[in-house]
């Protein structure tokens, strides 16, 4: 009797933050891991010899997209398990806010996972047991009263697409940051003010995954704990001062 062959998962935004964390855990598994990431992956392809492929390119590029799911299908046919974990988190502090950070968010988080569900879609349709996992950042999933510039784009996204692959046997998670104020999650046993690092997110997240509920919350009594590291990303440096906004790296750049 031939042995069950290794799940393959698609990561993107894998280079910092839950999604290098993420990668690692997977990768132990015995899986085979598809990342996207704007950082190198010479140290995961050297400790996991035959497991990671690399799909690199702009996630907020249709052609690249499109060309990253083509590069899994040739090698792979399917997937299992898709993790759309890139984007960034901005953070407004109540100052007139840039357009081009509304661009940037939109373009980082709901364009990309938009691209990447539609580029990974057929790939789950072939799959096993297969499972798309969404992970929103605070601006692109809290109501407008939370925060200013945010909107709840990455969970109707994610409904969305639920609707669609529904049909196909296809599960849908989306994972969030939960609320300032008392949050159903922290019912869950965790300490309502923890203060998440990548690591414990990451094996939070995988636990509660095996499950595939509708929602994983990340709860925390405020998003500074939620969402508290700096980034040393530069891509919006001459659009606003840190003094505005925040980029974290608990979710990696499309």
């Amino acid at each position: 009797m031939g042995s069950t062959p290794p799940r393959r998962y698609w990561l993107t935004g894998a280079g910092n933050g839950i999604g290098a964390t993420l990668a690692e855990s997977i990768l132990r598994t015995g899986a085979h891991l598809a990342v996207s990431s704007r950082l190198p992956c010479d140290a995961l392809l050297a400790r996991y010899p035959g497991q990671v492929l690399v799909v690199a390119g702009n996630l907020t590029d249709s052609q690249a997209v499109r060309e990253a799911g083509e590069r899994i299908a040739q090698e792979w046919g399917s997937l299992d398990t898709v993790i759309i974990n890139a984007g960034t988190a901005e953070y407004i502090s109540g100052q007139p806010v840039n357009p081009s950070i509304i661009e940037h968010i939109v373009r980082s988080n709901l364009l990309a996972a938009s691209l990447c569900i539609e580029a990974a879609a057929p790939l789950l349709r072939a799959g096993n047991g297969t499972h798309l996992v969404g992970i929103a950042s605070p601006l692109t999933y809290l109501p407008p009263s939370q925060f200013e510039a945010g909107d709840q784009g990455m969970r109707f996204l994610f409904e969305s697409a639920r609707g669609k692959l529904a049909r196909d046997g296809i599960d849908v998670t989306i994972v969030h940051p939960g609320f300032d104020n008392s949050s159903p999650a922290i019912d869950d046993g965790l300490p309502p003010s923890i203060r998440w690092s990548a690591e414990a997110a990451a094996d939070h997240i995988l636990t509660q995954l095996t499950e595939r509920p509708p929602e994983v919350i990340l709860p925390a009594m405020t998003m500074n704990l939620l969402w508290p590291l700096p980034s040393n990303d530069t891509v919006l440096a001459g659009a606003h001062s840190r003094s505005d906004s925040y980029q974290c790296p608990i979710k990696g750049h499309p």
